[in-house]
């Protein structure tokens, strides 16, 4: 059985955005324009086919990413005589649209590590808002290629020129016009493509039909000084077309948009268009795009993991000759056929019915069927190939971030890394019924979202779960009384404190237990002190073991701990970290160096080391400075002119700080930082201190240490 594209003809793309600027909407477009559907879903309307949970059409938000599969003929390329598309002309579109939501940003960050390419959405009123700069971020770290579109520009208060400076500004100085808008707000017709000078406005029945015209004459000037800001960029790339238009000759269209495209496959350039999806206006201008400008899996290099065995590192190229080798990214529970594991090939090809290995658990399992998704419907395929992106039924023991491949050939692929939580909250169940569903189902929630973590109170016997934010919880509950039918009664959200060390301190600690025949024995000597951040290019030492807020530096000379203890000192500091000093919050961002130690032929084992560390860790943490952390929020605060004091003076009486201010048409944007635990309900203030006019968005930034009287009332409270 044969690929039915070539690779070069696949794109694998996402759709990202802050919520509300569009994603959805644009994705509706996309499945209408490419033959998917026959109706564009409106998100309004709550009859979307990316939207398709109870709760997204409900509420009007992007919950979970959906996966969907079109097939685009791109209009630059010929049509059959009836207008329908010529198969020769095909492009698969794997297209991912996200939640914008920053209680959901993990799809976001697991989405964008298996994808090839990014459309990137903004709101042509408010341009760059904060969940759009932490898309961006992730899609830096993945040096994810992407194009930008400007929605919305049919609305009042609309800009292109305000949005575009606000990319420039706050995300990137590579992003260019290649489109400007014909009109703004009610009076936004069509766009001009910069490069070919060409005007172009979308008619007929949801604006399907394409109309290409000269260019206006009152917008020829503004169009000829941004056409040779994007020739200025573009001949930067190249040395041969940079002397060729520094002698006044124009490079040939087809050098310049080979030039274009590889700036934009190395994240040199970041093109910038312009449409509105709710008016069906430039979106099929963005899927020619996608085509031109963003990668196929050929375009991107070959994927790097680790020799299981060896632990040496190994590439992968994306081929179909090549070993089997896939990443799991998304695990969804689906009614009908049970779990679902998302996965996207980096090379080879898998058969329903084979058997497939799981590299990260060792454990091989059989690949009953094989899905493609079109969000909730599911299209059943025998074979998957390199650069696609599947779903498997019923894989028992994968997990998101899990590397499945070819048991002769082994490969561990980078992991995804995730946030940690940043709110809690206690649940418990309300009968003894509900008692016995509730383990199953918040097991199978956390399977499906890294960011959903269960824990227990040691002491209480509480059940607690922790997650980004009151939404993403509220979510959660919902969800297990719909989906699990599980009634479950909720305390009041918690903030997810940290605790750190300021200062350093040495400890030494003997567990020593004599009892009736062998006896236990560990003797440990311990420095700790803050962990310093990674120098750009440095290389750890073979003997640290670092973590993202902790690093165990095994310093021990001669022997005096035999090796196979090492690691039950480092489990012993781990736990002890985990118990906290303070208030019993778990602890971060510490250098733990294993100094000295001394051990006894017969009583030496791998509990009384763990028992020594513990203690020794327990000991010097007291002695270093040690301190309460709490999540700081980036605020944005929205409101009518008027309001503007009040709000101000509501936020500075949160501990917040106000970093700046700026104006979006008619309304007025406070930025801002302030403490979780002080922004609990704050959407619903803000609402009744500005007549419901205002609104409030916020997202986790950072973590900082508590004042002094804060720390007195949280250690009070967990007394």
């Amino acid at each position: 059985m044969n690929r039915d594209y070539p690779l070069e003809r696949v794109r694998n793309i996402g759709i990202i955005a802050h919520i509300d600027a569009g994603k959805t909407t644009t994705s509706e477009r996309v499945l209408f324009y490419t033959g998917m559907t026959h109706k564009i879903g409106e998100v309004h309307e709550g009859d979307t086919v990316t939207d398709w949970m109870e709760q997204e059409r409900e509420r009007g938000i992007t919950i979970t990413s959906a996966a969907i599969t079109c097939f685009w003929n791109p209009t630059y390329l010929p049509r059959k005589a009836d207008g329908k598309p010529d198969p020769e002309n095909l492009y698969r579109f794997n297209i991912i649209d996200t939640p914008g939501h920053i209680d959901f940003t993990a799809e976001v960050k697991r989405s964008l590590r298996v994808l090839d390419g990014a459309v990137v959405v903004f709101d042509g009123v408010a341009g760059v808002e904060p969940q759009s700069e932490t898309n961006w971020r992730y899609a830096d770290d993945g040096n994810v290629p992407r194009i930008c579109l400007i929605n919305k520009l049919d609305r009042t208060g609309a800009s292109f020129e305000r949005s575009y400076a606000s990319i420039l500004d706050r995300l990137t100085k590579n992003a260019v016009r290649l489109q400007i808008p014909i009109g703004l707000e009610d009076k936004f017709e069509g766009v001009i493509d910069l490069l070919k000078m060409k005007a172009y406005y979308f008619e007929g029945n949801m604006g399907i039909d394409i109309r290409q015209e000269e260019i206006p004459v009152e917008y020829v000037e503004e169009a000829k000084k941004y056409r040779h800001e994007l020739l200025e960029k573009i001949v930067e790339q190249d040395d041969v077309l940079m002397a060729m238009y520094l002698e006044g000759k124009e490079p040939a269209m087809e050098d310049l948009k080979k030039t274009l495209r590889k700036a934009c496959l190395e994240v040199k350039i970041v093109p910038v268009m312009a449409g509105s999806a709710l008016k069906n206006k430039g979106i099929q201008l963005i899927l020619d795009a996608v085509v031109e400008y963003l990668p196929s899996p050929l375009d991107i290099p070959p994927v790097r993991g680790l020799d299981p065995k060896t632990g040496e590192e190994i590439f992968r190229k994306p081929s179909d000759e090549e070993p089997f080798a896939a990443l799991a990214f998304k695990l969804q529970n689906d009614p009908f056929v049970g779990q679902l594991t998302f996965f996207r090939v980096y090379s080879g090809t898998i058969e329903s019915g084979t058997y497939i290995y799981n590299s990260t658990t060792g454990e091989k399992e059989r690949l009953g069927r094989i899905v493609r998704l079109q969000a909730d419907k599911r299209e059943e395929v025998k074979k998957v190939f390199a650069g696609e992106i599947a779903a498997a039924v019923g894989l028992k023991s994968a997990k998101t971030s899990h590397t499945l491949c070819d048991e002769d050939n082994p490969i561990i692929l980078d992991p995804i890394k995730f946030v940690d939580p940043v709110v809690s909250l206690r649940i418990e169940p309300k009968t003894k019924a509900d008692q016995e569903k509730m383990g199953m189902s918040l097991k199978k929630l956390s399977d499906e979202d890294p960011t959903f973590i269960i824990s227990s109170n040691t002491e209480t016997g509480e059940t607690i779960v922790s997650g980004m934010g009151e939404l993403h919880l509220e979510i959660m509950v919902e969800r297990m009384k719909r989906e699990f039918g599980v009634g479950v009664n909720v305390g009041k959200p918690q903030v997810a404190y940290r605790e750190t060390i300021l200062g350093t301190a040495e400890a030494e600690h003997k567990y020593i237990k004599q009892t009736g025949g062998k006896g236990q024995y560990g003797h440990v000597k311990l420095n700790i002190k803050p962990l310093e951040k990674l120098k750009e290019g440095a290389k750890i030492s073979k003997n640290t073991h670092r973590y993202e807020d902790f690093e165990f530096i095994d310093s021990i000379k001669g022997g005096v701990i035999p090796q196979e203890f090492i690691p039950a000192c480092e489990k012993g500091v781990h736990e002890a970290m985990d118990r906290g000093i303070v208030a019993g919050y778990k602890m971060v961002n510490i250098s733990c160096e294993l100094t000295f130690g001394s051990y006894h032929d017969v009583d030496s084992s791998e509990i009384a080391y763990k028992i020594a560390a513990s203690q020794a860790f327990q000991d010097a943490a007291k002695r270093a400075r040690p301190v309460i952390l709490e999540p700081i929020m980036k605020v944005d605060a929205i409101m009518p002119e008027q309001f503007m004091g009040d709000i101000t003076g509501s936020l500075s009486g949160k501990r917040g700080q106000i970093e700046g201010m700026e104006e979006r048409g008619m309304l007025r944007v406070i930025h801002a930082k302030v403490p979780l635990s002080e922004m609990f309900g704050y959407t619903t203030d803000i609402r009744s201190m500005t007549q419901g006019r205002g609104s409030a968005m916020m997202e986790f930034d950072h973590y900082e240490v508590v004042p002094p009287n804060v720390a007195l009332t949280i250690i009070e409270s967990r007394k």
